[in-house]
């Protein structure tokens, strides 16, 4: 009984833990609904007025970026910003030939008239946090504008955001995300679906109510002095963009989000750079909680919710563990159930987690009939995005646990990039990209071993017990049937 006993406490524990994430993304809902009936009262700049106009540098943080480095810098030299006023550099770390290339454009660009400068390191150290903080010692700008390389901002795209820093309080402004690729595949329209309840429910949800949001890395402004204040970007994690935006917050700057601003950029269409992405994202929040877990706590000028809020917006990607928790442990779980009657009572903790998808359920449903109106139609195709998001999220859940556990643990790793691929249509592809990464990773294998055991699951559902199976866990199982089969067979074909 003691094995028994230790399955269903750790399994419950990770049950509660998913419920209580879910109650935090309730809460956000209602903040956000909240949030749609006020109108923002922010003092603004007058671009109009020279007087007001503050001079601007834009950092282009890139790295081995030949797919997209042309379209980048074309892009952004269509900016419309007084030219007087607006400084660009291109913080170039790549190992490639894509340093002589770039460097011809950007002379281009320079005979042009444009205020542009190519800014090489010999040592990477930091990675991006190293290469921002190197331009940022030579910035000419007040206001500091940041884009990756597959980022395509709209012409008045400064003209939008810069007017908010009249707010002295005001340190950072970001923008909501666009996916100029969302149709391509399956696969980037889940990763869409993510990003969209990110940076709808979750940004808004946080800011509206002053609790703390994340600079998300690229398509935001920093005011520099801010910057300087929080202690500068730092390398010691993999998300330097959170690092940032909590030592930022905990000095009382505040931050600006705006929804209605879309900046379009590009998906990973190839699993093994989405698997990329993800460890990333995922290994740096675990980096972020370690590290700012007890700045949180111990911070007297933030309220009790904003910390609850704070604490659970870190512990964002560990979520990934506790739902791999569940997945693995709800096997053993449908046989002790059967072969335990006396146990029974203790399994009503099962129905956390139908109640917590529940609420994910309407909180990504509001999320989604914002962007794409209801109707019957809508919330059809809103049923299928769910299920499959819902699928091939718990399909990554391996992956990404390991990321967490690796972040926890204080494992250190180096930052890579994910590869760009310039992909704007179904026409497009993405093969005989050279920065792919073409070996097949030990945890594949473990992924297409969980395919077969999750489809154990399934055919246990038929035999366990005397009363003819058990099937309340047979959709879940089914599920993860799918995602570890969708994540494996991708992986697999996304090497050739």
């Amino acid at each position: 009984m003691i094995l028994q006993t230790t399955i269903i406490i750790i399994y419950s524990i990770a049950l509660v833990l998913i419920f209580m994430y879910a109650l935090a993304q309730l809460n956000l809902l209602f903040n956000y609904i909240a949030a749609q009936k006020k109108e923002s009262k922010c003092p603004r700049f007058d671009l109009s007025n020279p007087d007001e106009v503050p001079y601007v540098t834009i950092q282009l943080p890139v790295y081995n970026e030949m797919y997209v480095m042309e379209r980048l810098l074309d892009n952004i030299a269509l900016i419309d910003y007084p030219k007087d006023k607006l400084e660009i550099q291109v913080l170039d770390d790549s190992t490639d030939e894509t340093v002589n290339t770039t460097a011809a454009h950007v002379k281009q660009l320079q005979d042009k008239g444009l205020d542009i400068v190519h800014i090489t390191r010999v040592d990477r150290s930091g990675f991006k946090a190293g290469a921002l903080k190197e331009g940022l010692k030579v910035a000419k700008g007040e206001f500091i504008a940041i884009f990756d390389a597959d980022f395509l901002p709209q012409k008045d795209w400064l003209q939008r955001t810069i007017p908010f820093f009249k707010n002295d309080h005001i340190g950072v402004v970001q923008t909501r995300w666009g996916h100029i690729n969302r149709n391509y595949s399956i696969l980037t329209k889940v990763q869409a679906f993510a990003l969209d309840a990110h940076f709808t429910l979750e940004q808004v949800g946080r800011n509206s109510k002053g609790h703390f949001i994340n600079f998300n890395g690229t398509a935001g402004v920093w005011r520099k002095q801010c910057i300087i204040d929080a202690g500068n970007w730092e390398g010691d994690t993999l998300t330097e963009d959170l690092d940032l935006s909590y030592r930022a917050q905990l000095k009382k700057w505040q931050f600006k989000y705006l929804e209605d601003v879309e900046t379009p950029a590009e998906l990973p269409v190839v699993i093994s750079a989405a698997r990329s992405q993800q460890f990333r994202w995922n290994k740096g929040g675990a980096e972020n909680f370690r590290k700012m877990l007890w700045r949180v706590l111990k911070n007297h000028n933030i309220s009790a919710k904003t910390k609850v809020h704070g604490l659970l917006h870190l512990l964002n990607s560990s979520m990934f563990l506790s739902i791999f928790i569940v997945a693995v442990l709800s096997i053993p779980m449908l046989y002790i159930k059967n072969e335990y009657a006396h146990l029974k009572m203790y399994f009503y903790v099962m129905s956390f987690f139908v109640i917590s998808s529940v609420i994910f359920f309407i909180c990504y449903w509001q999320m989604y009939k914002r962007m794409y109106g209801s109707g019957l139609k809508n919330f059809t195709q809103y049923i299928v995005m769910f299920f499959t998001f819902f699928t091939i999220a718990m399909g990554f859940s391996l992956h990404n646990s390991i990321a967490v556990l690796e972040g926890h643990l204080g494992k250190k790793s180096a930052f890579i990039r994910t590869p760009k691929f310039n992909i704007n249509s179904l026409s497009d592809s993405w093969k005989g990209n050279k920065y792919l990464n073409t070996n097949i990773s030990i945890n594949v294998v473990f992924e297409g071993l969980l395919m077969l055991y999750f489809g154990f699951g399934m055919y246990s559902a038929f035999v366990v017990g005397d009363q003819g199976g058990d099937f309340g866990l047979f959709p879940f199982h089914l599920m993860l049937f799918l995602g570890f089969g969708f994540v494996f067979f991708k992986s697999l074909t996304s090497k050739v």
